[in-house]
């Protein structure tokens, strides 16, 4: 085999443009290796200026004289793809559009090696459940937790909104509006994310025996102020306790209109006893039924989640209860002023004092 090459003039005109151009340095490192080649120069002398193997040379050399300045190019590494895209693309349709239920399987849910068998049973393709999981990534497709939507539509949500931004856009001065809610607080704390460290997962010791009492809680409407009651029972009896609250603490005000969710305590004989001593005070606003993003205290709530009660070390039900009620106080208001109510049609109320 000749250690020297034959270059034709188009040949020595590509690999200097490749060689002087702005190209990868593999391939300018190629075309110089040839270009010293047809200038007579030895392989000792081209390994000893270029710091490059005798095996590079003669790889590249070979290349060249089979497949001409092209053959220069980088080739895709590893082995050759076994499979073509339609493969994968009728494995994302099915992730995307199916259940593992309506090909007769018994989960609710897609998994790798589910996926791999499906393709394996209707088409023949053996595949591991590896190859799945790259063409799923490679179409941006994850796996994480979702999020819990309601399906069931409420046939009288827009005329409850309407009603609702009726009564905050037309708010006499001694009228006043709060968005009433109740969230539990448990001794058995709800897990969330945390820092630790890598490869060890931390650890949040529970107390086994899971105490909990019931938070009532009003956002005001013109100041964002939080107005709270504890109970141990998330039922009428809490609700009442807070609407007394409420009577007293807004006690300036002529009228108090009190916008809360579709609870059946809400309605309760005992709730209605108290509505009918207090009618000339009290009035009630249902929100759209399965809509909390209509209710902005459903926000605070999400936040006390975040800051107190996620992975909490308190001992005991009261030293909660007393870390939470002391965020609260620390917060004092929250935004209340939702879009929701708040759009072009409705002028936002101007802030006055509880």
């Amino acid at each position: 085999m000749s250690h020297s090459i034959n270059l034709t003039a188009a040949h020595r005109k590509t690999l200097l443009s490749w060689y002087r151009g702005k190209h990868p340095a593999e391939l300018r490192l190629r075309a110089h290796i040839l270009l010293l080649l047809a200038d007579g120069h030895t392989w000792a002398a081209v390994c000893a200026v270029l710091y490059c193997s005798r095996r590079t040379i003669a790889r590249w050399k070979e290349r060249f004289e089979e497949q001409g300045p092209e053959g220069l190019r980088d080739c895709p590494r590893g082995a050759p793809k076994r499979f073509g895209l339609f493969w994968a693309a009728l494995v994302v349709a099915w992730v995307k559009d199916f259940t593992p239920r309506a090909f007769g399987f018994l989960r609710s849910r897609w998994c790798c090696e589910t996926l791999a068998l499906l393709l394996g049973q209707l088409h023949g393709v053996d595949v591991s459940r590896e190859t799945v999981r790259r063409w799923l990534r490679r179409e941006n497709l994850v796996w994480r937790r979702p999020r819990p939507v309601l399906r069931r539509p409420d046939a009288e949500r827009q005329a409850r909104l309407d009603k609702i931004r009726a009564v905050l856009r037309e708010l006499p001065d001694d009228e006043t509006a709060v968005f009433e809610d109740e969230v539990d607080l448990t001794l058995n704390p709800p897990l969330g994310c945390m820092w630790m460290e890598r490869g060890q997962q931390a650890e949040v010791v529970t107390p086994g025996d899971n105490e909990k009492c019931y938070l009532a809680g009003s956002l005001h409407w013109r100041t964002g102020l939080l107005l709270t009651t504890v109970g141990p029972h998330r039922d009428a009896a809490l609700f009442v306790r807070h609407l007394e609250d409420l009577l007293s603490r807004l006690r300036r005000y002529k009228k108090i209109h009190v916008i809360c969710d579709n609870a059946k305590f809400h309605t309760s004989r005992l709730v209605q006893e108290f509505y009918a001593r207090h009618q000339d005070r009290l009035e009630f606003h249902p929100l759209p039924r399965y809509a909390p993003e209509c209710n902005p205290v459903e926000r605070v709530w999400w936040r006390l989640h975040e800051a107190i009660t996620r992975n909490h070390q308190c001992q005991d039900l009261r030293e909660l209860v007393d870390l939470a009620l002391a965020w609260l106080t620390d917060k004092r208001t929250f935004r209340v002023q939702d879009s929701v109510y708040t759009g072009k049609d409705t002028p936002q109320p101007v802030p006055k004092a509880a």
